[in-house]
């Protein structure tokens, strides 16, 4: 049990009101944030890229579905994986519920991973997601995203991943980019977060970040793969955990 101190109902009174003037100014910075991202400068999208999507070969353009706003969610699922990223799937969770609405308010907003189409749907179909997941693995759409990387740049160490540069070993990297499309046909990139950047898509952490144990990440990592699991394998879990005990 949380080690908190227990105080009379004026003490409580005090002490949260005093937080809520933290919570407003922490409200007000964000405000700050969002606006000046979007005063950032946009670069000019100059390649065709071909995405392999359940109706056909696409064109990037085509992705935005008639709006002038596009956001990308880079999943992290590579050619042949063998495994099934826990903290992709673990936003992903939370992409259908956004898009009921964002689809009516200018927004299209689509998966993209580098594995064929063939190896994304169906895990699509296991997890139940309706969002559209396209494959990008015609295209240098991900290496020039900076989420995906060459044998030959990991061997070189030269891999840029959130606006830095350093060794990794990970060929598939996550993140979410977003473009606006304007009436010419001329296509930007104006905003990319990476690593942690997309914790503010993950609303299950809000959610935990209201209650008196919080993330509770306190596995030998002290992050989410410590504790998350691909949403039909809880039970799995529970129950070997039930068997390893009797």
């Amino acid at each position: 049990m949380p080690n908190n101190k227990i105080v009379s109902r004026e003490d409580w009174f005090e002490a949260h009101k005093a937080h809520l003037a933290r919570e407003k100014e922490l409200t007000r910075f964000r405000d700050r944030i969002a606006a000046e991202r979007r005063d950032l400068p946009w670069l000019k999208i100059r390649k065709d890229y071909v995405f392999e999507t359940g109706k056909g070969p696409k064109k990037l353009a085509d992705l935005f579905a008639g709006k002038s706003q596009l956001i990308v969610y880079h999943f992290m699922f590579g050619p042949g994986a063998d495994y099934r990223c826990e903290g992709c799937s673990f936003l992903a969770d939370h992409i259908d519920g956004a898009n009921l609405h964002l689809k009516h308010h200018d927004v299209s907003l689509v998966v993209v991973s580098r594995a064929p189409l063939a190896e994304l749907l169906p895990y699509k179909q296991r997890m139940g997601w309706k969002f559209d997941w396209v494959s990008s693995y015609a295209s240098d759409f991900n290496f020039d995203m900076q989420v995906s990387f060459t044998d030959k740049q990991i061997a070189a160490g030269d891999t840029t991943y959130n606006f830095e540069t350093r060794p990794r070993t990970s060929k598939d990297l996550p993140g979410a980019s977003v473009f606006y499309g304007d009436a010419a046909g001329d296509i930007f990139l104006t905003f990319m977060t990476r690593a942690r950047g997309g914790d503010p898509l993950i609303g299950a952490y809000h959610y935990l970040d209201m209650t008196p144990k919080g993330r509770n990440e306190t596995g030998p990592y002290n992050g989410l793969m410590d504790w998350v699991r691909l949403h039909d394998e809880y039970q799995e879990r529970r129950q070997a955990e039930h068997d390893c005990c009797r």
